[in-house]
C-alpha cells in the first residue's frame, strides 16, 4: 500500500489535473510575486538559502582538495540539478502565505511531515540519480580527452580547457550534454514538486502534470527556463553567494508559476502525519531528524 500511495497518492490513479496555456505576462506575474515573497519573507529564507552558497563553496573545496579539479564544474553546474527537490520548503512558504497562515520559517519545514512526503522524496531521488549519472558522463567525456591523469595545478587545468582542441571539444561537448540534463530535470520538475507539496496525487501523476505542462506551453516553458539559467549564472558569479537571493525568489516564483499552469483541482490536500512518540526509526528520516516541527496548535 506505501508503494502505491507514493505512485498515485491519496487520489489514486485517476486523478487528472487541467493543465492552462500561459504567456510571457504569467512568467512576468509569476517572477513578481516570487520576488514580493522573497521581500515578505527574506528574514526566514536567507538563512536557509546560505546553504545553496555554502554547499558550493565546500564542493569546490573538497573538489581541490582531492584532485578533482575536472569535475568542479560538473559538481557546481550539476547542484542545480536538484534545486528543485531543495526548494520545496520555499513553495511550502509560498503556499501558507498564500492562505495567509503562519509563514515563520519552521513552517516551510513542515512539509516533511507531509502525506506526499514519500512521492516528494522518491522524485527527490529521482533527481540525484541523475546528478550522479551526470557526474559520471562528465567524467568520462573529461578521460577520453585528456586521459585518465589529473593536472598538475589550477593553471595546466586552465590551459588545457581553454587552449587546447581538446578542451574547447570538451567545453562544447559537455555544455550540450549539460542542457540535455537539464532538460530532462526541468521537464520533471517544473510543477511537480509545487503540486505535490499542494495537492496528494503521487508521484507519477506530477510527473505527467510536469511534462504535460512543458508539451503544452514549449515556448514559455523555454523561456522560463532560459530564465533560470542566466539568473544562478548571475548568482553564481561572485563566488556563489548572490544563490542565497536567487534560489529563494526563482523557488517562491515556481510556486506562483505552477498557479498559472495547474488548474485549480479538488483533489486531496496533503495531511500533516502526527510525529510518533517514543522511539524514531529509519522510516521516519528525515522528519525524525526535526522534533521540533510540530502541527499547528
Amino acid at each position: 500500500m506505501g508503494t502505491l500511495h507514493v505512485i498515485s497518492g491519496a487520489a489514486g490513479e485517476t486523478a487528472q489535473l487541467v493543465v492552462r496555456k500561459i504567456t510571457f505576462s504569467d512568467l512576468k506575474e509569476a517572477l513578481a510575486k516570487g520576488f514580493d515573497d522573497f521581500l515578505a519573507m527574506r528574514t526566514h529564507v536567507i538563512p536557509l538559502s546560505l546553504i545553496y552558497p555554502i554547499v558550493g563553496i565546500v564542493i569546490a573545496r573538497m573538489s581541490f582538495g582531492y584532485d578533482m579539479m575536472p569535475v568542479i564544474f560538473p559538481l557546481v553546474a550539476g547542484f542545480a540539478l536538484i534545486g528543485p527537490f531543495a526548494a520545496i520548503g520555499l513553495y511550502e512558504l509560498s503556499r501558507r502565505r498564500e492562505e495567509g497562515i503562519d509563514i515563520s520559517w519552521s513552517r516551510g519545514l513542515e512539509v516533511l511531515r507531509s502525506s506526499s512526503i514519500d512521492a516528494i522524496v522518491a522524485l527527490g531521488i529521482l533527481l540525484l540519480i541523475l546528478f550522479v549519472v551526470w557526474l559520471a558522463v562528465a567524467q568520462a567525456l573529461y578521460q577520453s580527452l585528456f586521459g585518465y591523469g589529473t593536472p598538475n595545478s589550477v593553471g595546466q587545468f586552465l590551459t588545457d580547457i581553454f587552449t587546447t582542441r581538446e578542451g574547447w571539444t570538451l567545453i562544447v561537448i559537455g555544455h550540450a550534454l549539460g542542457f540535455l540534463f537539464a532538460l530532462a530535470v526541468f521537464t520533471i520538475s517544473v510543477v511537480s514538486f509545487p503540486l505535490l507539496v499542494d495537492h496528494d496525487v503521487g508521484a507519477a501523476v506530477a510527473l505527467h502534470t510536469s511534462i504535460k505542462a512543458v508539451l503544452v506551453n514549449p515556448v514559455f516553458m523555454a523561456a522560463w527556463a532560459l530564465f533560470i539559467a542566466v539568473a544562478l549564472m548571475v548568482g553564481s558569479l561572485p563566488f556563489l553567494v548572490g544563490l542565497a537571493i536567487v534560489m529563494p525568489v526563482l523557488g517562491h516564483a515556481s510556486w506562483h508559476l505552477y498557479r498559472k499552469v495547474v488548474a485549480p483541482d479538488p483533489s486531496p490536500h496533503p495531511k500533516l502525519r502526527e510525529p510518533k512518540a517514543g522511539n524514531r526509526y529509519a522510516a521516519e528520516f528525515p522528519v525524525s531528524l526535526l522534533p521540533w516541527v510540530r502541527s499547528d496548535k
